[in-house]
């Protein structure tokens, strides 16, 4: 019998990863809405090409696959994305052969949503999955078991079985399923982390975007600091400005003073604030997944003569 013919590989072509950069006019930080009267973000351009730069990347990496559970990977390779709640629970991840497209195993309710929503997707690549989100569930080895066997079979499909997989981060019984389905797994973050490197002018807006709203938060920060007011306080009206703006993860604000701010405890507390006080503050948040770690330091009142 003749041997099966591995299928070719995706081809890559030179404009699939241009990053489209501009540079002959300011970066934008455009409003959130779209309008038809000037280009602002195209996210199936961004789509394309960050499933470009894995593509990329994992041709250049010698894996057959990338299996991925980390939430910014998945969010980077298939452009889908649930409450920030799912973060640790390693139960969603995604599958790209160095062959094939994009799949997705989510919670049965989000797979029919991609199905609906997501038409950059194959539906029969939207699947739900659930790998008992770290205990959540019970010790059920089944769970594992019956995902490496799925994956196990598309990788037979799409002609990558005999090849290693690069995977992100993993839940040691899911790692040890794998195993016993004779996968080779080896590092995958390293590619994902190259592929995600070079951002294209619409991760650039994205970025300069999540930007200017914590400009906003900095000023309504300006307004508030005074003496009487908790670190608490402060993290409560950045929180609530921030997704008013559209954030969709405010993932931490550290609003630390007084003595507080040395050494660096990078979290906050009902500290009140008093005059005087050097008062420091780091917003994280995320917009469209595109993250902040902006910090700024204030001074309460007038500099004290040891500050001067």
């Amino acid at each position: 019998m003749a041997k099966a013919k591995r299928p070719a590989p995706r081809v890559v072509r030179p404009d699939d990863i241009d990053p489209k950069h501009r540079w002959d006019r300011p970066l934008q930080a455009p409003g959130r809405t779209q309008v038809d009267f000037e280009e602002r973000v195209d996210f199936r351009r961004l789509h394309e090409y960050r499933l470009a730069r894995v593509r990329a990347a994992l041709a250049q990496s010698g894996l057959g696959a990338l299996l991925c559970f980390d939430q910014h990977n998945i969010r980077y390779t298939t452009s889908t994305v649930i409450g920030e709640w799912a973060r640790d629970k390693l139960t969603r991840y995604s599958l790209l052969t160095g062959t094939g497209d994009p799949y997705i195993w989510d919670f049965g309710s989000a797979a029919r949503h991609h199905k609906l929503y997501a038409p950059w997707l194959h539906t029969d690549h939207c699947r739900a999955g659930n790998l008992g989100m770290r205990g959540a569930v019970g010790a059920d080895p089944f769970l594992f078991k019956d995902a490496a066997k799925e994956i196990k079979a598309i990788l037979q499909e799409e002609g990558v079985a005999d090849m290693p997989i690069g995977i992100d981060v993993v839940e040691p019984p899911m790692l040890f399923a794998l195993q016993e389905e004779k996968i080779k797994v080896r590092d995958g973050q390293q590619a994902m982390l190259q592929a995600r490197e070079v951002k294209n002018i619409d991760e650039l807006t994205l970025l300069n975007m999540a930007a200017a709203m914590v400009d906003g938060v900095y000023q309504d920060i300006a307004e508030a600091l005074k003496p009487g007011v908790m670190e608490s306080q402060i993290v409560a009206l950045a929180t609530k400005r921030l997704y008013e703006m559209g954030s969709d993860c405010v993932e931490a604000i550290n609003s630390i003073s007084g003595e507080r701010c040395s050494p660096h405890p990078h979290n906050f507390t009902d500290r009140l604030i008093r005059p005087g006080d050097q008062a420091f503050f780091d917003v994280i948040q995320s917009f469209m997944g595109y993250r902040t770690c902006y910090y700024r330091t204030f001074n309460v009142g007038r500099a004290t003569p040891a500050q001067r």
